[in-house]
């Protein structure tokens, strides 16, 4: 039962956000949207001091690492080559196009950040630890905060009618399908997690500002960290997904890229794809940005 109001008042803010957008003031909206390019840091500051005891007590940091980057680079594979399969069997031929190292060098500063911001809220739990100082620090709420700023962001997005073709809703579905795919993998060698889990931590589609809390709230703080550090690989091997193949294979580079095609790599997805592609980054980005809180929610409680 207690799963059930936690998953509901996820889909409740980001709700409201969408809701109350155009009925705000606009001083509150201007606000929260100046605020959220940095909320996300703050959410991984908050989530790495909550994670420090855990990692404490964890015997050997592989323990999370290993299954976290297998998982991160089987999904993401499994989502390109099943977008991939999926388009060619339509008759889709590969793109030409080109993209630019700065751009590439922008978008691993952006991963750089995420990083930094894991490492000093880690650094800042350890410092008060050490001072015998205990601070409490409640990742769920900062996170309904962020959901309901997402939702604000959502109801501004560009998106129209006639983006929301079959083609187009074919991208994230195969990012679903081909992130299921990975965590099948997975579990060929990965034994210390069920199936089940695998299955779970596979939906966060690199939208790693939310599932290190959902996960860690509704089931524990260690499937949480693993959660965490998969979803934020999952954004880097998406980053270079775009570098290396989004000019060739657009459609493919753009599933793997997972949520994060209509915020981090979109800048990549307009250089390296073209502007056609547009739609089906952020079409993609807004339909696997909805479904991942949502289903690693509900598979969490499985």
């Amino acid at each position: 039962m207690q799963s059930l109001v936690l998953i509901a008042q996820l889909i409740l803010c980001l709700a409201l956000g969408l809701i109350l957008a155009k009925h705000i003031p606009s001083m509150i909206e201007k606000l929260a949207f100046k605020i959220l390019p940095y909320f996300t840091y703050v959410l991984l500051f908050a989530i790495a001091m909550e994670f420090a005891q855990v990692l404490e007590h964890i015997h050997g940091l592989g323990q999370i690492l290993m299954p976290a980057i297998s998982l991160a680079t089987a999904t993401s594979l499994g989502a390109f080559f099943s977008s991939y399969l999926l388009f060619k069997y339509l008759g889709f031929q590969p793109m030409q196009g080109k993209i630019s190292t700065d751009l590439f060098v922008d978008s691993l500063k952006n991963i750089s950040y995420a990083f930094i911001a894991l490492l000093l809220g880690y650094l800042s739990a350890a410092g008060l630890q050490h001072l015998d100082i205990h601070l409490s620090v409640n990742t769920w709420y900062l996170l309904l905060v962020f959901m309901f700023i997402i939702g604000l962001d959502l109801a501004y997005s560009p998106l129209s009618r006639s983006w929301l073709n079959w083609r187009v809703l074919l991208v994230p579905i195969s990012c679903v399908i081909g992130s299921l795919a990975g965590a099948l993998f997975c579990a060929l060698f990965i034994s210390e997690i069920s199936l089940k889990d695998l299955i779970m931590l596979s939906q966060g589609y690199g939208f790693y500002s939310m599932s290190g809390i959902v996960v860690s709230e509704l089931k524990n703080p260690t499937l949480g960290s693993i959660a965490l550090i998969n979803d934020l690989f999952r954004e880097i091997v998406a980053i270079i997904f775009m570098y290396l193949m989004g000019w060739r294979y657009p459609r493919s580079a753009i599933s793997s890229a997972g949520a994060t095609a209509m915020d981090v790599t979109l800048p990549m997805i307009k250089q390296a794809c073209g502007n056609e592609f547009i739609p089906h980054a952020m079409v993609s980005g807004l339909v696997l940005s909805i479904l991942a809180p949502i289903l690693v929610s509900i598979l969490t409680t499985l």
